[in-house]
């Protein structure tokens, strides 16, 4: 079967369950281009909750379906492949974050959205990467325990004089990008502004001319008047950039900045999903309520 006949399948298919079909930036270019709406992981559960739709066929990874579930717990949400896990929101768990928590009594405990519901339910707040910073300035506490990402918390620290506990998590796909390599891209390329992720090491992160999250990156690109740039994150962005920006050329800063578990997910999975209903994932009411109270102090915090 085409991937042309797959996406009309699929498409037919939302329709008559009354689904709507969301793809993170990393996904495959395939599955970006027959979404209904792409983003990051948050944004994309929150576009899905206001929808009408009674289905959220989320192409992503397994903390981000739980985020939709958390924030729609009216509706069904599919995962097409229940094994795209992250490996960062696997580096913590509700038992070892209790742990940490029982040697900071009284420090509250902000965590990164990528991250399982359990652990957002033993967290005070959320924060994603294009918030941490306001997230963190808006707490009174002079300490937090920040989890799971310590790279993300790194950056976040520059902003502020509060002392960080932070959990030594990261992503995998960004820590494989490294300094030595950034230089010689940005000496090859004077030209080019080197934009990267909050996520990448802090000895990359010092390089940046701009550090954003994935969302952060399609604005500042599309507004800059550079006609090159350096991307410091997972190659799925580019296909986005690239529709965006036909005028603009975007290096991709390492060909090791490939998630394994976002490119899991192809056509054949979503229409699969969509004609079975399933893998679903709901979140249990225990975990899905503390959850959602630390997804929504941070959406109370007024956006600039």
């Amino acid at each position: 079967m085409t991937q042309e006949t797959l996406k009309a399948d699929i498409k037919a298919l939302l329709k008559e369950r009354n689904a709507v079909l969301l793809a993170h930036n990393y996904m495959r270019d395939e599955v970006q281009e027959v979404a209904d709406i792409t983003g990051d992981s948050l944004a994309l559960s929150i576009e899905a909750a206001k929808t009408d739709a009674e289905v959220i066929v989320f192409c992503g990874v397994h903390f981000m379906a739980e985020s939709a579930s958390i924030l729609a717990p009216e509706k069904t949400v599919l995962l097409p492949r229940l094994d795209a896990g992250c490996p960062m929101a696997d580096m913590v768990s509700v038992e070892a974050l209790r742990e940490m928590k029982s040697q900071f009594p009284g420090v509250p405990v902000v965590t990164y959205v990528n991250s399982s519901a359990a652990v957002k339910a033993e967290s005070d707040i959320c924060c994603t990467s294009a918030n941490a910073v306001k997230v963190v300035q808006s707490m009174s506490e002079k300490e937090i325990i920040f989890a799971p990402d310590r790279n993300l918390g790194s950056y976040i620290a520059r902003f502020t004089d509060k002392k960080f506990h932070l959990w030594e998590g990261y992503c995998p796909t960004h820590e494989r990008l490294r300094p030595e390599v950034v230089k010689e891209l940005k000496q090859a390329n004077p030209d080019a502004p080197f934009v990267c992720h909050p996520e990448c090491n802090p000895k990359v992160v010092e390089l940046a001319d701009h550090v954003c999250s994935t969302t952060g990156m399609y604005d500042y690109c599309k507004k800059s008047g550079a006609k090159r740039f350096i991307i410091g994150t997972e190659a799925g962005i580019l296909w986005r950039l690239k529709r965006e920006n036909p005028d603009k050329e975007f290096i991709l800063a390492s060909p090791a900045l490939i998630c394994p578990n976002m490119k899991l997910t192809s056509l054949e999975d979503v229409c699969e999903a969509l004609q079975h209903m399933k893998p679903v994932v709901k979140v249990p009411e225990d975990i899905r309520i503390p959850a959602k109270r630390a997804l929504d102090r941070m959406l109370a915090i007024p956006r600039d």
